[in-house]
């Protein structure tokens, strides 16, 4: 790994290799990169940071590739981390993002990165958050991050973005299924993709009048409900401009807050999780949990103290 002081520089200086080579080191939790953090962080220029997430199946990537499209179109420089799920026995991943984003892959103003969640839950990976404020510091904007096919609870994603983008389908389900509580109540913006198959509409008809009688459930305006055909490009402009206008909401000091205190709640039980590997109880201690010698709230107690 080359000397992470040049790769940041590199990377503030708006060059590929170096950031790159950058986001390769942050995956890896590479020694001396909390040394350089403060600098990365400081040296950031706002861009907006957008997540994109929904069930898989729903057509976020091929969303993303139209969103990008689009936003270049209007002259921004683009940033990009698709996280794709990890194989639960050998850690790897297929990078099929980037598989259905290669029609950018020579356009010098995109930077694609795919990341594997390495087990990580809430369809993020791990150093998701320090690669984001990589590419702001890069001078992209926005930076895109797209999570893996997410669940009812998978809600990570809205503690990092300022802006999140619920992708979901004509065949999401029935009423019930649509008012469950999760993905839809932390939306910014709600998008019913596919909008060329049968039931679109109705979906999109469902979601409005869930939304608009959730009362106390949601305690914000309800946000917007669009419908899009990411394959076509149909509606993707009206959701770029539903992201943009979207920006100066989420840039309040309270929001802002709430993002700082998710990004630091993640990191200290990180921090906490590595000092208790490091800890000489710990296999002592996991061997006595498995052998229902000791509950598991005990043991982290022991382990943190």
């Amino acid at each position: 790994m080359a000397d992470l002081d040049e790769l940041v520089r590199g990377a503030v200086a708006g060059e590929r290799r170096p950031l790159a080579r950058l986001l390769t080191a942050i995956e890896r939790d590479a020694p001396g990169l909390r040394d350089q953090l403060p600098r990365l962080f400081r040296a950031g220029r706002g861009a907006h940071l957008v997540g994109i997430t929904g069930p898989p199946g729903s057509g976020k990537s091929t969303l993303v590739n139209a969103l990008t499209a689009e936003w270049r179109r209007r002259g921004r420089r683009v940033g990009i981390l698709a996280v794709d799920p990890s194989s639960p026995y050998t850690g790897g991943a297929i990078m099929g993002d980037r598989i259905r984003m290669m029609e950018h892959a020579g356009d010098l103003d995109v930077f694609v990165r795919s990341m594997a969640s390495r087990g990580e839950l809430g369809g993020l990976a791990a150093a998701t958050w320090i690669a984001a404020a990589a590419l702001d510091a890069a001078g992209y904007d926005p930076v895109l991050v797209e999570t893996v096919g997410a669940g009812q609870s998978d809600l990570e994603v809205a503690r990092l973005a300022e802006t999140t983008v619920v992708v979901e389908v004509p065949e999401m389900g029935d009423e019930v299924q649509a008012i469950k509580a999760g993905l839809l109540e932390v939306a910014d913006v709600l998008v019913v993709n596919k909008g060329d198959r049968p039931g679109a509409d109705r979906a999109a008809r469902q979601l409005r009048a869930m939304l608009s009688t959730a009362g106390g459930r949601i305690a914000r305006k309800p946000p917007p409900v669009l419908m899009t055909t990411a394959t076509t490009g149909d509606g993707v402009g009206a959701l770029a401009d539903a992201i943009d206008a979207h920006e100066a909401i989420a840039r309040t000091p309270e929001q802002a807050r709430e993002r700082a205190r998710g990004q630091l709640r993640r990191a200290l039980g990180a921090a906490s999780l590595r000092r208790a590997k490091a800890n000489q109880e710990w296999d002592a201690l996991v061997e006595a949990v498995a052998m229902h010698q000791i509950d598991p709230l005990t043991a982290a107690d022991r382990l943190l103290a």
